[in-house]
């Protein structure tokens, strides 16, 4: 339902693990009506990854109110608030069921504008991934090259494409590069899923711990997304941490957690195999290398950065090699280190602003995936959120039932602790033993 026209705009954000957190808070503040002072709630999608205080902190992405919430939780909260905007920050099966829910609840009756969009780098389910995103209002596309992608996905199955914005990364900012400081400072910034496997994983931290040994002078990071036992988006089943006990570290190297742009202020070599953080480091003009050592993978995501100028390896970083951007590239990215950057969020500011001031309740929500479209598909995707065909909460779901007290919410974060131990813990040793 719509927030009054003559209150501050108020805007809601549903997140399903930290980095969704932050890109859902950061872009509702990116497109919000100029000059106006917003009300931002926050509620975050119970599951696996739901981010821990700790977590929520290190993002910088604040809130007036934030509260746990399943997802028909939510739906019943979005039939008693009344917002300008929502921002579905979750995972493409989340936003569809979403959708659906929100249809029901709202019917033909007032709403907000719902927008959702990726947290980054879009290298994998581009067409899974865009199909279940469609029905918001706003579709955002972090640069140029995925706008021209998405319209291109919907255009393809017959679906309208006029949803799909051009933006940018909205947690791109800081001070640009300087120049190299002292100490010089390599940072690795990893990745809970990228590589899976052991082997890989164990290659990468050699390399690093290796050209720490090499160069002395450097001070040398490996930044860490998340500690054992707390999830991200991704879930990390070898994280660095439990790789480097027991190792003879140098001296110069170091673990570090922290804020991503408070990492890169002092950092004068980001180093990664395909993360978001690549982008932030290009934005500031920091020297910027995409691993090749274990090839060009689309499993990998380092394939994104084709044409980028910074794709090079270990053995020609040791040898002090530091690649050039090309600027090209940089500008279809919407990374924005032309300056480019301060108005990319214009226009879908303005969309908004046009959809907000139409005379008369929005029309209904219309995903693309219906019973008719897909009715192998879109069933088991609204019943893992507990919500029927029709997109109405199943018979048992938390909806119907009372808000959680004191005693069942302890009871909860105990069960998704055991659960995240499990994963991370007891769910490798299983598949070590499958395979003797």
């Amino acid at each position: 339902m719509p927030a009054s026209a003559t209150k501050s705009p108020r805007i809601a954000v549903l997140a399903d693990s930290d980095t969704r957190w932050k890109w859902g808070a950061l872009t509702a503040r990116r497109i919000a009506p100029a000059d106006a002072g917003i009300r931002l709630d926050g509620y975050l999608l119970r599951g696996r990854a739901t981010p821990t205080p700790r977590q929520l902190a290190e993002t910088g992405a604040a809130a007036d109110s934030l509260r746990e919430v399943t997802g028909a939780e939510f739906l019943r909260a979005m039939t008693g608030e009344s917002y300008d905007i929502l921002v579905l920050a979750l995972v493409g099966g989340g936003v569809q069921a979403m959708l659906h829910g929100l249809k029901h609840a709202w019917g033909t009756g007032p709403r907000p504008v719902v927008v959702t969009g990726y947290v980054g780098v879009v290298y994998e389910k581009l067409a899974d991934g865009l199909l279940l995103r469609h029905g918001a209002d706003l579709v955002l596309a972090n640069s140029a090259q995925d706008a021209d992608r998405f319209r291109a996905v919907y255009e393809g199955v017959g679906a309208d494409a006029g949803a799909v914005t051009e933006v940018a990364l909205p947690f791109l900012g800081g001070e640009a590069y300087a120049g190299e400081r002292a100490p010089h400072t390599v940072t690795f910034a990893a990745q809970p899923s990228v590589p899976e496997n052991r082997k890989d994983r164990t290659y990468l931290l050699d390399r690093l711990i290796a050209h720490a040994r090499l160069h002395p002078e450097r001070e040398v990071l490996l930044k860490l997304r998340s500690k054992p036992g707390e999830h991200t988006t991704h879930i990390e089943e070898l994280p660095y941490q439990k790789l480097v006990r027991g190792r003879e570290l140098p001296a110069n190297f170091r673990l570090v957690y922290g804020h991503m742009g408070e990492v890169l202020d002092r950092t004068d070599l980001l180093v990664t195999v395909s993360s978001t953080a690549a982008l932030e480091s290009l934005h500031r003009r920091i020297p910027t290398a995409v691993l090749t050592d274990l090839g060009v993978r689309e499993a990998l995501g380092n394939h994104h950065f084709l044409g980028s100028g910074c794709l090079t390896s270990w053995d020609r970083l040791d040898a002090g090699h530091r690649p050039e951007p090309d600027p090209e590239w940089l500008a279809r990215q919407g990374v924005g280190a032309d300056g480019s950057y301060a108005g990319a969020f214009d226009v879908a500011r303005d969309r908004i602003a046009a959809l907000l001031e139409r005379s008369g309740a929005l029309p209904p929500l219309e995903p693309y995936y219906t019973p008719g479209t897909a009715p192998g598909y879109l069933p088991g995707i609204l019943a893992r959120h507990h919500l029927g065909p029709d997109g109405a909460p199943l018979p048992g779901s938390p909806a119907t039932r009372a808000e959680a007290g004191p005693v069942r919410q302890i009871v909860r974060r105990a069960a998704r602790g055991a659960y995240r131990h499990g994963v991370q813990r007891v769910a490798p040793v299983i598949r070590r033993m499958g395979e003797l």
